[in-house]
């Protein structure tokens, strides 16, 4: 489930940008992440590949669904305490809709209807 969604590929380019500004501060590198911080963007970038509320999500913070296996979880929570704040400083416009994001009521999703075919 590929999305070209606005919202979607916006959320792809905020988390590369929080990545990219942990990395450098954290991990001292220039131009290109780390590989420890390549898999984390390829693993967020994967979970909003299959999000099942695409354009209609909140932030994943507020999200009724967890999906991040609890390690990776972790890491997106330490990387987005040092690159959030950061945020404000250098890429202000994404930082403000991240955080409308976040005001976002959660959807709810439609139950699967069960069918003898289903059965």
């Amino acid at each position: 489930m590929s999305s070209n969604h606005p919202r979607i590929l916006r959320e792809h380019k905020t988390i590369d940008l929080m990545i990219r500004i942990y990395c450098q501060g954290q991990h001292r590198s220039e131009g290109a992440v780390c590989q420890s911080c390549q898999t984390l963007r390829d693993y967020a970038h994967l979970r909003l590949e299959k999000c099942p509320y695409q354009e209609k999500k909140t932030t994943c913070a507020n999200c009724p669904t967890h999906c991040y296996k609890k390690s990776m979880r972790e890491q997106v929570k330490i990387m987005m305490r040092y690159a959030g704040p950061r945020m404000m400083l250098q890429h202000p416009w994404y930082a403000i809709l991240h955080l409308i994001d976040g005001f976002r009521k959660p959807v709810e999703l439609p139950h699967k209807i069960k069918t003898q075919e289903n059965e």
